[in-house]
């Protein structure tokens, strides 16, 4: 890889690493007003809608690759749209910090399945950092299994489920950049085939009755939407730039991102000590995959 790609590459993870972030957060905020389901039905179609408005000047018809949009078609029925429903339950019951940093857990799952299905290296440093990772994830709960015991150990499989349908689009999506190197076209087709599922899924009458549509959730949705279709885009521009080895642990950091803007914005968000440290750990987790 060039040192001109390498380095745009690490431009791009970090973009998409503060979309991610400012995403989480916006999320409690349109929260208080719709649902989880209501408020993905709003926020991908958003996301969908600039993509679209990307289209026409950066996808010509002529260079269409079947077997790769095929790929970016199938991948679009778990990411965004699973993965968005997992997010924004996760964030409703457990909160923006614990849900982002379990959400950083995709890297162990991505950099696993890139040397399996890629080829990729997996060097010392590297196992290094997925062990900090997963370190830090357990910190983080320490003195919480009896309240999560409480509610139902079935919470966690919600930001895991989340994390491990991230780790694994990331190298597919390597592998339909490298035979149609556009990354507008990659979202413009997976975020189409998930606005189509979360829109139907927003028409499914919950059982029982929840909270209705509320225009001031949808606006924030739609905030939400930008920040994380942003932050796609980015993503997918730095895989065909980069290895997943390279960008996935990059991307992950956007707990700490979340952590400041909670701090900043979310006056009820309470950040200890402990959580403060599991998020740093898992971060430099991150740094250790990075300096590979």
């Amino acid at each position: 890889m060039a040192a001109h790609d390498h380095t745009l590459a690490v431009v791009l993870a970090l973009v998409s690493t503060c979309g991610f972030g400012a995403g989480f957060v916006l999320t409690q905020f349109g929260l208080r007003w719709i649902p989880p389901r209501f408020g993905a039905a709003v926020s991908i179609p958003t996301s969908t809608l600039s993509f679209w408005c990307l289209a026409p000047f950066s996808v010509d018809p002529a260079e269409v690759e079947l077997s790769a949009a095929s790929l970016f078609a199938m991948i679009g029925l778990l990411f965004p749209a699973a993965v968005t429903l997992l997010n924004f339950e996760s964030n409703r019951l457990m909160g923006p910090n614990i849900a982002g940093a379990v959400g950083g857990l995709s890297p162990l799952f991505a950099v696993l399945l890139a040397v399996v299905m890629l080829g990729e290296h997996l060097r010392l440093l590297q196992i290094f950092g997925i062990i900090a990772i997963a370190g830090g994830v357990v910190l983080m709960y320490r003195g919480q299994w009896q309240a999560i015991a409480a509610r139902g150990l079935w919470l966690l499989a919600l930001p895991l489920g989340a994390s491990a349908l991230r780790g694994f689009v990331q190298p597919v999506i390597k592998l339909g950049l490298e035979r149609w190197p556009n990354p507008i076209a990659a979202a413009v087709i997976g975020y189409t085939v998930s606005s189509a599922v979360l829109i139907l899924a927003a028409f499914v009458p919950s059982r029982p009755p929840g909270q209705g549509f509320d225009r001031r959730g949808a606006l924030w949705f739609a905030a939400v939407g930008l920040c994380n279709g942003s932050a796609v885009l980015s993503m997918y521009a730095a895989l065909g730039r980069g290895p997943v080895a390279l960008v996935s642990p990059l991307i992950a950091a956007y707990p700490l991102v979340t952590l400041l803007l909670s701090f900043r914005f979310l006056k009820h968000e309470r950040i200890d000590a402990r959580l403060a440290a599991a998020v740093t750990m898992t971060v430099g987790g991150v740094a250790l995959l990075l300096a590979t």
